[in-house]
């Protein structure tokens, strides 16, 4: 194999926090050719086209459209409340939020997702899109309301809290507040233990019903899986973080072990190639939270966990989970929040889990921006898509998104990128990160020859694109409560993808 190899390409980079300003501005959109997608309620679509009234045209500051009451409560909400705060939300901040469904589950509710985000409808070029997924254990009810509140305070906070405008500006966040709305249906408040609720409504609990990197899982794949499996193909997503209950701990990768078939009778750790950086990403949401870092056990005969995290197969060994699916199969850094001792506490202890979990969940998604991203083209600027990409001596690979983009989440250090992609000749980049700041490589890979010296490439579209260097402002404490007071929009999975990604 023959590889080339450059001298590091290290860019570090500051942007002063622009002063908040009250201007408005009035903008329509187009969110979809489908208007078959949407349940309107004051808009109006037309040639296929969505549009807004004038009189309900959002202003680029969402202070100006605060609600004097009406904030989300502190309460749960059934399948169809959350479908109204969702859509009443996307309808009252369309500039800052889209809402679509990813499939549904096996009783035919959706499976909704909310962007939040500057460009919601659109990708934005060289930023990462990320995503919390909550609730896959239906009985598990804490992390669904945690995200419809992180939602309120994302959009309330745009215009007014520099680190969110950053973050929203400069990252695609989407939300999936339950993915196993049947089992919520069958929950009951008040119940901190027991299986109630905590399957789907076939009986299979989703967090064992993936592929797994060392055993094959035999169960029969879901509609609610499948919905997943789907969505993360289409998108390529940077960091996740999936909400669970029943303890107060970070659990990172592997869930499982190469000993799989010995998996029920022992628990060891079973570390990835990345151990150092989901040990950080782990470390980054315990020490925001609120007590979780201090390791004190749910119970008399739990577990304690040192520094309120744990590898996941040391904790116990499962099969079929979905932080490893992420990560073997889309490279994606995802673990699981365990956010609450009791599965489903009282109402009335919500407020508390919010104010344990806010600051974690927003510094969390700003681990996105950690490592080095970028760009790979071919020696006319065009970008190549599906390039496989590898960090020298992590063997969990990633690719490049139809616009040559790669991200990947890594501690400082020194580096090599090894990229490989078909008709190009392989090159090995050295690259170097220092704290806090993302390095940016723009690699062009050289078109391999065929046997009959003819250059062996097919060019990809022909504009040439290069990321805005960005770096957050200090993040600030503080709480925001706003619920939209508009109703309704929301689009299909599909025909969102398919603006988007093309």
């Amino acid at each position: 194999m023959q590889s080339v190899c450059l001298a590091a390409l290290l860019v570090v980079w500051c942007i002063a926090v622009p002063t908040i300003a009250d201007q408005t501005g009035q903008r329509n959109f187009e969110p979809s050719s489908d208007p078959a997608l949407f349940a309107l309620d004051r808009v109006a679509v037309k040639d296929g086209h969505l549009y807004t009234f004038d009189n309900l045209s959002v202003a680029q500051d969402p202070r100006a459209y605060r609600p004097d009451v009406g904030a989300l409560d502190f309460v749960y909400h059934n399948h169809d409340e959350m479908t109204r705060y969702l859509r009443t939300t996307t309808a009252r901040y369309p500039n800052l939020t889209a809402l679509y469904s990813i499939g549904k589950s096996a009783q035919g509710r959706d499976l909704w997702v909310l962007v939040v985000s500057a460009s919601p409808y659109e990708h934005m070029l060289g930023k990462p899109d990320v995503k919390y997924i909550g609730n896959i254990h239906g009985n598990e009810a804490v992390g669904r309301e945690l995200l419809l509140h992180l939602i309120q305070y994302l959009v309330s906070s745009y215009g007014s809290d520099p680190y969110i405008k950053w973050l929203l500006d400069n990252t695609r966040i989407h939300i999936l507040p339950s993915l196993n709305p049947d089992g919520y249906a069958a929950s009951k408040e008040g119940t901190c233990d027991g299986g109630q609720g905590r399957y789907n409504s076939r009986g299979f609990d989703l967090n064992r019903n993936f592929p797994d990197y060392f055993k094959q899982n035999n169960k029969r794949s879901q509609p609610e899986t499948e919905a997943v499996k789907d969505w993360i193909s289409k998108i390529q997503f940077v960091l996740s973080g999936s909400l669970h209950g029943g303890a107060l701990v970070v659990s990172y990768p592997y869930d499982n072990t190469p000993n799989a078939i010995f998996h029920s009778y022992q628990s060891q750790p079973s570390l990835t190639p990345d151990d150092d950086v989901f040990k950080h990403l782990s470390l980054t949401y315990a020490n925001n939270h609120g007590k979780m870092s201090r390791g004190v056990a749910c119970k008399t005969a739990s577990p304690s966990f040192e520094n309120g995290i744990t590898n996941g197969a040391a904790w116990y060994p499962l099969t079929g989970g979905m932080q490893d699916f992420n990560y073997v199969w889309h490279g994606c850094m995802e673990v699981t929040l365990e956010v609450s001792c009791c599965k489903f506490p009282p109402a009335y202890e919500l407020r508390k889990y919010w104010d344990d979990n806010q600051m974690s969940l927003i510094k969390f998604l700003a681990e996105a921006h950690r490592g080095v991203q970028g760009f790979i083209m071919d020696p006319t600027g065009n970008p190549i898509e599906r390039a496989q990409l590898k960090i020298k001596g992590r063997d969990i690979g990633f690719t490049t998104t139809k616009y040559g983009e790669f991200w990947r989440i890594l501690l400082p250090g020194v580096y090599k990128l090894e990229v490989y992609a078909d008709g190009f000749v392989p090159k090995d980049v050295d690259f170097m990160i220092v704290e806090q700041h993302p390095t940016l490589l723009n690699v062009t890979l050289q078109p391999s020859k065929r046997n009959d010296g003819s250059q062996h490439y097919r060019p990809a579209a022909s504009t040439q694109y290069r990321p805005q260097q960005v770096i957050p402002p200090a993040p600030s404490q503080g709480s925001g409560s706003d619920e939209g007071i508009l109703s309704t929009l929301s689009s299909g999975f599909n025909s969102l993808v398919n603006n988007i990604f093309g």
